[in-house]
């Protein structure tokens, strides 16, 4: 059986990410990976005080976006397993590639250009450089409500 990561962040391009990996391997083993970022803690307007506080409020939300992700599998029929760890998003993917059965990665991009994408970098990018096993990357720029399910951007993905 194929063994397939996908990162899951919550985000709508996640789920455009999981949408394509059961549509491109629809026998697969699926395992939705979320990372929690340490790095993220502090910023933005929602932080809360103090780190424990965030911690506990970052895990839920994986919880939440996980078990929304693994509902929308299972009503597919697929084998889903989830799991999350706690580092810097491609670290840990590339790092959960290496030390795991997995045979292929599939993930969104958030389509990042510019100034943005060189300050920030791009965990996607990382993931393609580094990572062990095959990675498909799957970006659209179209809202969700005007695709198919399973759809994804006309343009050719990274693999």
């Amino acid at each position: 059986m194929t063994n397939v990561l996908v990162p899951h962040d919550g985000s709508e391009q996640a789920d455009r990410a999981l949408s394509h990996a059961m549509e491109v391997f629809p026998h697969a083993r699926l395992t939705l990976l979320t990372v929690i970022d340490p790095a993220m803690g502090f910023t933005g307007p929602n932080a809360p005080g103090t780190a424990e506080v965030w911690y506990e409020s970052a895990q839920k939300r994986a919880a939440e976006w996980l078990e929304a992700a693994r509902e929308t599998a299972e009503a597919d029929g697929m084998n889903v397993e989830t799991v999350v760890e706690t580092g810097r998003p491609a670290r840990v993917i590339i790092e959960y590639a290496e030390t795991h059965p997995v045979d292929h990665v599939v993930m969104g991009s958030q389509g990042r250009e510019g100034v943005s994408r060189l300050l920030l970098g791009s965990v996607a990018e990382t993931v393609v450089r580094r990572s062990p096993v095959p990675v498909t990357v799957v970006r659209c720029t179209m809202p969700v409500d005007e695709r198919r399910v399973g759809e994804t951007d006309p343009s050719p993905a990274k693999q």
